[in-house]
């Protein structure tokens, strides 16, 4: 057996947010902040960033074979999901899909969406910078995401307040896909 310890990977990740079709930095540029005047940095996370691909697939058969002679995908869903340690209203806005935020001298507030169901929710991008093979970057970009999770503010004598979030991935366009992954190779 053969292993390749640079291919090996711990560490962080960093979580920036965009607008749905906010321009992407260029594959070129994986080893660079994203720009700020379209990423906003979600600030510190807790437990780590997970990107999860889940795939669903219909089984083909006949009566003649016993194995499954085939398959094809039916469905597929891909999430981003951490728990925000930045308790804010930013944060928790985020993760309740928007709404309506105020500020003024000394303070600040934030209103919940309440319209309809049939209402067009307000999809966003996610930018995700981790780690690749070689202590190098790996850059996940999600292009249209909502956080498809339930929101909650837990206040504890012993525990952090967390923001937990599990942006979902959705549909683009045929010639976009949901979400693109670039590593750094040097």
């Amino acid at each position: 057996m053969s292993v390749t310890t640079t291919n090996l990977i711990q560490g962080p990740a960093t979580l920036y947010k965009g607008a749905f079709g906010a321009t992407e930095p260029a594959d070129s540029a994986v080893n660079t902040t994203p720009a700020a005047s379209a990423w906003t940095d979600l600030g510190g996370t807790q437990d780590g960033v997970k990107l999860s691909v889940d795939q669903n697939y219909g089984e083909l058969e006949v009566d003649q074979i016993t194995l499954r002679v085939g398959s094809r995908l039916t469905k597929q869903d891909f999430t981003i999901e951490t728990s925000l340690a930045e308790a804010t209203l930013e944060n928790l806005a985020l993760s309740l899909n928007g709404g309506t935020s105020a500020s003024g001298s000394g303070w600040k507030s934030f209103d919940p969406n309440v319209t309809s169901s049939a209402t067009q929710p307000n999809y966003f991008a996610v930018l995700m910078d981790g780690y690749a093979p070689n202590q190098l970057t790996r850059r996940v970009i999600g292009r249209r995401m909502l956080n498809t999770d339930s929101s909650e503010l837990a206040y504890t004598k012993d525990k952090q307040t967390l923001i937990p979030v599990k942006f979902a991935g959705h549909y683009v366009s045929g010639s976009v896909t949901p979400f693109h992954i670039i590593d750094q190779t040097s």
